[in-house]
Protein backbone atom coordinates (compact mmCIF):
# COMPACT_ATOMS: atom_id res chain seq x y z
CA UNK A 1 0.00 0.00 0.00
CA UNK A 2 2.90 2.48 0.98
CA UNK A 3 4.77 1.43 -2.19
CA UNK A 4 1.48 2.51 -4.41
CA UNK A 5 1.17 5.78 -2.61
CA UNK A 6 4.48 6.80 -3.57
CA UNK A 7 4.34 5.53 -7.11
CA UNK A 8 1.21 7.87 -7.63
CA UNK A 9 3.37 10.66 -6.02
CA UNK A 10 5.81 10.18 -8.21
CA UNK A 11 3.64 10.19 -11.16
CA UNK A 12 2.13 12.60 -10.01
CA UNK A 13 5.11 15.27 -9.67
CA UNK A 14 6.48 13.99 -13.05
CA UNK A 15 3.50 15.03 -14.94
CA UNK A 16 3.32 18.35 -12.58
CA UNK A 17 7.32 18.66 -13.81
CA UNK A 18 6.29 17.96 -17.24
CA UNK A 19 3.64 19.98 -17.51
CA UNK A 20 6.29 22.95 -17.20
CA UNK A 21 8.24 22.22 -20.82
CA UNK A 22 4.50 21.69 -22.32
CA UNK A 23 4.20 25.35 -21.18
CA UNK A 24 7.29 26.55 -22.84
CA UNK A 25 6.27 24.62 -25.72
CA UNK A 26 3.16 26.32 -25.87
CA UNK A 27 4.39 29.78 -25.12
CA UNK A 28 7.04 29.06 -27.98
CA UNK A 29 4.41 27.94 -31.00
CA UNK A 30 2.04 30.75 -30.21
CA UNK A 31 5.18 33.05 -30.26
CA UNK A 32 6.22 31.30 -34.06
CA UNK A 33 3.06 31.80 -35.14
CA UNK A 34 3.08 35.49 -34.47
CA UNK A 35 5.63 35.75 -36.40
CA UNK A 36 4.99 34.00 -38.68
CA UNK A 37 1.65 35.89 -39.43
CA UNK A 38 3.83 39.34 -39.14
CA UNK A 39 5.94 37.97 -41.55
CA UNK A 40 3.40 37.13 -44.49
CA UNK A 41 1.45 40.42 -43.84
CA UNK A 42 5.22 41.58 -44.87
CA UNK A 43 5.55 39.96 -47.97
CA UNK A 44 1.93 40.65 -49.14
CA UNK A 45 2.85 44.53 -48.38
CA UNK A 46 6.09 44.23 -50.98
CA UNK A 47 4.80 41.91 -53.11
CA UNK A 48 7.94 40.30 -53.42
CA UNK A 49 9.86 37.06 -53.24
CA UNK A 50 11.88 36.37 -50.10
CA UNK A 51 14.01 33.18 -48.67
CA UNK A 52 12.50 31.05 -45.98
CA UNK A 53 12.34 33.05 -42.40
CA UNK A 54 14.46 29.85 -41.14
CA UNK A 55 14.51 31.10 -37.65
CA UNK A 56 10.48 31.33 -37.35
CA UNK A 57 9.94 28.04 -38.68
CA UNK A 58 13.39 26.62 -36.03
CA UNK A 59 11.11 28.54 -33.49
CA UNK A 60 7.75 26.42 -34.58
CA UNK A 61 9.91 23.46 -34.96
CA UNK A 62 11.14 23.64 -31.57
CA UNK A 63 7.57 24.43 -29.35
CA UNK A 64 6.30 20.99 -31.49
CA UNK A 65 9.23 19.18 -31.01
CA UNK A 66 8.84 20.17 -26.75
CA UNK A 67 5.38 19.42 -26.88
CA UNK A 68 5.96 15.88 -28.40
CA UNK A 69 7.86 15.41 -25.57
CA UNK A 70 5.36 16.48 -22.75
CA UNK A 71 2.65 14.13 -24.48
CA UNK A 72 5.37 11.00 -24.02
CA UNK A 73 6.20 12.04 -20.65
CA UNK A 74 3.00 11.89 -19.45
CA UNK A 75 2.54 8.72 -21.11
CA UNK A 76 5.39 7.05 -19.86
CA UNK A 77 4.39 8.47 -16.33
CA UNK A 78 0.91 7.14 -16.00
CA UNK A 79 2.35 3.89 -17.66
CA UNK A 80 5.43 3.61 -15.79
CA UNK A 81 6.73 1.07 -18.15
CA UNK A 82 10.52 0.78 -18.34
CA UNK A 83 11.01 1.50 -21.78
CA UNK A 84 8.83 4.70 -22.24
CA UNK A 85 10.81 5.81 -19.24
CA UNK A 86 13.96 5.18 -20.90
CA UNK A 87 13.32 6.75 -23.76
CA UNK A 88 11.60 9.60 -22.28
CA UNK A 89 14.82 10.26 -20.39
CA UNK A 90 17.22 9.82 -22.96
CA UNK A 91 15.18 12.46 -25.19
CA UNK A 92 15.72 15.21 -22.12
CA UNK A 93 19.06 14.84 -22.22
CA UNK A 94 19.87 14.93 -25.40
CA UNK A 95 17.66 17.82 -25.38
CA UNK A 96 19.65 19.39 -22.27
CA UNK A 97 22.96 18.80 -23.84
CA UNK A 98 22.11 20.76 -27.47
CA UNK A 99 20.79 23.59 -24.69
CA UNK A 100 24.23 23.71 -23.29
CA UNK A 101 25.80 23.70 -26.15
CA UNK A 102 24.27 26.34 -27.91
CA UNK A 103 24.41 28.74 -24.40
CA UNK A 104 27.87 27.93 -24.65
CA UNK A 105 28.84 28.86 -27.75
CA UNK A 106 26.43 32.35 -27.18
CA UNK A 107 28.32 33.28 -24.22
CA UNK A 108 32.10 32.00 -25.11
CA UNK A 109 31.93 32.58 -28.75
CA UNK A 110 32.11 36.71 -29.33
CA UNK A 111 31.09 35.83 -33.06
CA UNK A 112 28.37 32.92 -32.72
CA UNK A 113 25.84 35.17 -35.12
CA UNK A 114 28.58 33.85 -37.39
CA UNK A 115 27.30 30.12 -37.34
CA UNK A 116 23.37 30.90 -38.38
CA UNK A 117 22.62 31.83 -41.43
CA UNK A 118 21.01 35.52 -42.23
CA UNK A 119 17.63 35.59 -41.51
CA UNK A 120 15.07 37.83 -44.34
CA UNK A 121 12.59 38.39 -41.92
CA UNK A 122 14.54 40.63 -39.67
CA UNK A 123 12.49 38.47 -36.66
CA UNK A 124 16.17 36.81 -35.15
CA UNK A 125 17.28 40.83 -34.59
CA UNK A 126 14.33 41.28 -33.15
CA UNK A 127 14.42 38.18 -30.93
CA UNK A 128 18.03 39.53 -29.89
CA UNK A 129 17.01 42.55 -28.76
CA UNK A 130 13.97 41.35 -27.10
CA UNK A 131 16.65 39.41 -24.84
CA UNK A 132 19.31 41.54 -23.91
CA UNK A 133 16.00 44.18 -23.06
CA UNK A 134 14.73 41.76 -20.72
CA UNK A 135 17.92 39.35 -20.06
CA UNK A 136 16.50 38.94 -16.44
CA UNK A 137 13.34 37.71 -16.84
CA UNK A 138 14.25 35.47 -20.12
CA UNK A 139 17.03 33.77 -18.18
CA UNK A 140 14.84 32.51 -15.07
CA UNK A 141 12.46 31.36 -17.29
CA UNK A 142 15.66 29.04 -18.83
CA UNK A 143 16.82 28.33 -15.73
CA UNK A 144 13.10 27.02 -14.77
CA UNK A 145 13.08 25.14 -18.02
CA UNK A 146 16.15 23.47 -18.08
CA UNK A 147 15.02 22.66 -14.12
CA UNK A 148 12.34 21.25 -14.76
CA UNK A 149 14.19 19.24 -17.94
CA UNK A 150 16.65 17.76 -15.05
CA UNK A 151 13.95 16.94 -12.25
CA UNK A 152 12.16 15.08 -14.54
CA UNK A 153 14.72 12.98 -15.60
CA UNK A 154 15.03 12.45 -12.23
CA UNK A 155 11.80 11.67 -11.25
CA UNK A 156 11.84 9.41 -14.65
CA UNK A 157 14.61 7.20 -12.92
CA UNK A 158 12.68 7.27 -9.61
CA UNK A 159 9.75 6.09 -11.67
CA UNK A 160 11.45 3.30 -13.20
CA UNK A 161 12.98 2.05 -10.21
CA UNK A 162 9.62 1.36 -8.25
CA UNK A 163 8.19 0.01 -11.24
CA UNK A 164 4.51 -0.17 -12.98
CA UNK A 165 1.85 -1.31 -10.19
CA UNK A 166 1.93 -5.11 -9.60
CA UNK A 167 -0.87 -4.87 -6.78
CA UNK A 168 -3.17 -3.97 -9.96
CA UNK A 169 -2.08 -6.79 -12.29
CA UNK A 170 -2.66 -9.00 -9.45
CA UNK A 171 -6.21 -8.33 -8.91
CA UNK A 172 -7.13 -8.19 -12.65
CA UNK A 173 -6.22 -11.78 -12.76
CA UNK A 174 -7.89 -13.14 -9.93
CA UNK A 175 -11.29 -10.59 -11.84
CA UNK A 176 -10.76 -12.83 -15.21
CA UNK A 177 -10.50 -16.23 -12.95
CA UNK A 178 -14.02 -15.62 -11.38
CA UNK A 179 -16.07 -15.91 -14.46
CA UNK A 180 -14.85 -19.31 -15.05
CA UNK A 181 -15.67 -20.72 -12.10
CA UNK A 182 -19.34 -19.34 -12.64
CA UNK A 183 -20.72 -22.05 -15.23
CA UNK A 184 -19.94 -25.19 -12.43
CA UNK A 185 -21.87 -22.77 -9.98
CA UNK A 186 -24.64 -22.63 -11.92
CA UNK A 187 -25.07 -26.21 -13.09
CA UNK A 188 -25.24 -26.33 -9.22
CA UNK A 189 -27.92 -24.32 -8.87
CA UNK A 190 -30.07 -25.44 -11.84
CA UNK A 191 -30.59 -28.90 -10.27
CA UNK A 192 -31.85 -28.25 -7.50
CA UNK A 193 -31.09 -29.44 -3.75
CA UNK A 194 -32.96 -33.07 -4.54
CA UNK A 195 -30.92 -33.56 -7.45
CA UNK A 196 -28.36 -36.76 -7.25
CA UNK A 197 -25.84 -38.43 -9.70
CA UNK A 198 -26.75 -41.19 -11.70
CA UNK A 199 -23.89 -43.09 -10.12
CA UNK A 200 -25.63 -42.97 -6.86
CA UNK A 201 -29.01 -43.72 -8.11
CA UNK A 202 -27.38 -47.11 -9.89
CA UNK A 203 -25.99 -47.85 -6.53
CA UNK A 204 -28.73 -47.57 -4.66
CA UNK A 205 -31.07 -49.37 -7.04
CA UNK A 206 -28.31 -52.27 -6.87
CA UNK A 207 -28.38 -52.48 -2.85
CA UNK A 208 -32.46 -52.46 -3.06
CA UNK A 209 -32.17 -55.85 -5.49
CA UNK A 210 -29.85 -57.44 -3.07
CA UNK A 211 -31.81 -56.93 0.13
CA UNK A 212 -34.84 -58.32 -1.92
CA UNK A 213 -32.85 -61.52 -3.62
CA UNK A 214 -32.28 -62.01 0.10
CA UNK A 215 -35.94 -61.88 1.67
CA UNK A 216 -36.95 -64.10 -1.32
CA UNK A 217 -34.56 -66.50 -0.12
Amino acid sequence: MAGRMVRSCVQTALKAVNSVVGLAGMAVILYALWMLRAWYREVTDLDQRFPVPWFIYTFLGLGIFLCLVTCSGHIAAETANGHCLSCYMIIVFVLIILEGAITVDVFLNTNWEEDFPPDPSGKFDEFKDFVRSNFEICEWVGLSVVAAQVLSIILGMVLRTLGPDRETDYDSDDDTTVPARLPLLRNQSQHGPDYAEPNTSRRSDSWKLRILDKVNN
